[in-house]
């Protein structure tokens, strides 16, 4: 086996999931960190205004490049399943079909989205004054969708293997590059927040590419033969059933957030500006809980695949326990450095916004709990092969931020909106929960393993 792919199927499952959590950890840092200087810059060049068209994109933004994000790891859990049992030529067909099935829906959703773009936006009640910025800012971001799939797809399929060190390298020198690309544009040639958004496209090219020449170079289980290029339907049928509803998963939460903004858009420009300066923090303070995610994923899915199912409850419990642990320094992060934190994205002339989102962090950050809960455990039933159940989780999470958006924002403002996230976490956490033990007793006893002992 040559790279650096990595079984999960034995061994300690608190030591593997750290071991693998932790690159992935510092990979999803750095692509916050390049997100919030990207921010930062935009506010502290410039201004508020500028900030809030950027983010007033966010929700929209999570809508569609989201679904191609939550698609490109659905694609990689088959491959997952067919590396943990050790069936290689099987695996390099479902990577060679995930690839045909990548150019099909970045060709599709690239021209569907970007006709559609403006309209969305004027359907989000975006307010006048940041209209145009966020239109060129989004536009180019969905332009970019080609470039967002070739890297979540090269990164998923290396960490189906268990590689999750490799993707950080590159994201790493991506995000150097991002940094410098942004000070050029919006400082040197000034292309205001269109500048912004060509550097996060030709920093996700620059990752992808790279990703696919160490793919290519390191690993022989990937040198697909001419044979196993073929487009295969059932191959494709399955992809497609992982695929599509973890994408539909992630966007079906988005439209809730949708759907919230708007709402949040009604309170002007200020209240758009401060709530997005609470969720860049938030966001960074959240890399953990996607690191522990993405690692149940791969953890689910090659155990299910070496069928020791009797790993998948110490997984779980183990990913957990290290999610709470860490929400006790998260929290102390939001009392002690959230409103400095916050202001940075603000610049001078938002200022007297930085009391408003450091509240709106701290009641954020104070949920983090069920967050980690919901993470854990939905990414862990992903991993398992059954992304409907994630679907409907999503749906608890679309219906809690819709009731917010119409029942609570409007009478309570600013401060409703941000129990929002929360009680789409604890909607979720509701369902996931009894669910990972349905799904795990339906995997006993569909691989005729019911009489095990179930920890």
């Amino acid at each position: 086996m040559s790279g650096n792919a990595k079984e999960m199927t034995s061994g300690s499952p608190t030591k593997l999931i750290l071991g693998f959590a932790v690159p992935l950890l510092f990979g999803y840092l750095f692509q916050q960190f390049y997100s919030l200087v990207d921010s930062m810059i935009v506010g502290q060049v410039l201004g508020k205004d500028a900030l809030a068209a950027v983010g007033s994109t966010g929700a929209v933004n999570f809508l569609i490049v989201g679904f191609c994000m939550g698609l490109c790891s659905g694609f990689a859990i088959p491959v997952a399943q067919r590396f943990g049992a050790r069936e290689y030529s099987m695996m390099r067909r479902f990577v060679a079909n995930c690839v045909w099935l990548s150019v099909a829906f970045s060709v599709v959703f690239t021209v569907i989205v970007c006709v559609l773009c403006r309209n969305i936006l004027i359907w989000m009640q975006t307010p006048e004054n940041i209209m145009e910025g966020a239109y060129e800012y989004i536009f180019i971001i969905f332009a970019g969708i080609p470039t967002a799939i070739l890297y979540n797809l090269m990164s998923g399929i290396l960490r189906s293997m268990g590689e999750s060190k490799v993707p950080l390298v590159f994201l790493i020198i991506s995000s150097v590059i991002n940094i410098v690309l942004d000070l050029l544009f919006l400082i040197v040639f000034k292309t205001g927040v269109k500048g912004a958004a060509i550097a996060t496209v030709i920093a996700q090219f620059i990752s992808g590419v790279a990703c696919v020449i160490y793919s290519v170079k390191k690993y022989e289980l990937l040198h697909i033969k001419k044979e196993e290029w073929k487009l295969n339907p059932n191959i494709c049928m399955i992809l497609c059933s992982m695929g599509v509803p973890m994408g539909l998963q992630y966007s079906i939460t988005a439209i809730g957030s949708v759907i919230l903004q708007t709402s949040v858009n009604t309170l002007g420009s200020d209240a758009v500006a401060a709530i997005t300066a609470a969720n860049k923090v938030a966001f960074f303070m959240c890399c953990p809980y996607d690191a522990l995610g993405a690692t149940m994923a791969t953890y689910g899915g090659q155990n299910v695949g070496a069928k020791k199912l009797e790993r998948l409850w110490p997984g779980l419990l183990s990913a957990s326990l290290l999610g709470f642990a860490y929400c006790l320094l998260a929290l102390a992060m939001a009392f002690t450095v959230g409103g400095p934190l916050a202001g940075l994205f603000l610049g001078q002339d938002g200022a007297y916004l930085v009391p408003d989102a450091r509240m709106f962090l701290i009641i954020t950050v104070a949920f983090h709990p069920t967050l980690v809960l919901v993470n854990v455990v939905r990414f862990m039933i992903q991993g398992m092969g059954f992304p409907n159940f994630a679907i409907l989780a999503g749906v608890m999470e679309m219906i809690a931020r819709v009731l917010v958006g119409i029942w609570i924002v409007p009478p309570f403002g600013f401060y409703g909106a941000a129990f929002a996230s929360p009680l789409a976490w604890v909607l979720a956490d509701a369902f996931l929960v009894p669910a990972f033990f349905h799904c795990r007793k339906k995997l006993f006893k569909l691989l005729g393993e019911s009489k095990a002992t179930i920890s």
